[in-house]
């Protein structure tokens, strides 16, 4: 059996992983913050989704799945989205890869915790578009930070995510959108309390 401490200690690994690769970013982000701020906005739609929409979600679940999200790409790296999604042939031949990745890792554990993190990387339909949406949020976050530093590198990005975000049926991503996002676009004196 691998030593169990290694899956922890390649989850620590995140802080490693550089994401948008093939783009110039005025402020690099990593796969750590990324997670982070994944979860963050997934446990908030998950609340909004509970407290105003009667959904029966565990925010905590997840936001702990939105933590290990992309956790693959800690073996991959973040292969970019023009390269993954070129043809239906790379994006499934990448789905294989990053399930493997997954495998690999979740093996590391001692055998009374891969259950329960098995079951964070396979969400319910419902719960995982809650992480869906959360995570292109989070990518939508990212162009408008990117924007408002002058940064024309992510306009592109901004408006493929628009429109995805837009095409989401999710009355909590909505709801996000509609009362919350506009913060993201102020600077520290404007959103200060």
């Amino acid at each position: 059996m691998p030593n169990p401490g290694n899956f922890y200690a390649m989850l620590f690994r995140m802080k490693d992983i550089n994401r948008w690769g093939l783009m110039y970013n005025t402020k690099h982000e990593t796969l750590a913050e990324h997670s982070m701020q994944c979860a963050l906005l997934a446990h908030a739609l998950a609340e909004i989704g509970i407290h105003k929409f009667q959904k029966t979600y565990s925010a905590e679940r997840i936001c702990t799945a939105a933590l290990l999200h992309d956790m693959s790409e800690i073996l991959t790296g973040d292969l970019p989205t023009p390269v993954k999604y070129h043809n239906d042939e790379i994006r499934c031949a990448y789905k294989k890869i990053e399930k493997a990745a997954e495998e690999r890792l979740i093996a590391a554990l001692e055998d009374d915790f891969r259950a329960d993190y098995e079951s964070l990387i396979a969400l319910p339909e419902q719960e995982r578009a809650v992480v869906k949406a959360a995570d292109k949020l989070c990518a939508y976050i990212k162009c408008l930070q990117e924007e408002s530093r002058g940064n024309p590198e992510f306009d592109s990005a901004k408006k493929t995510l628009a429109k995805a975000l837009d095409e989401c049926v999710l009355c909590e991503l909505k709801y996000f959108m509609e009362h919350y996002l506009d913060a993201f676009s102020k600077n520290l004196d404007e959103i200060s309390l």
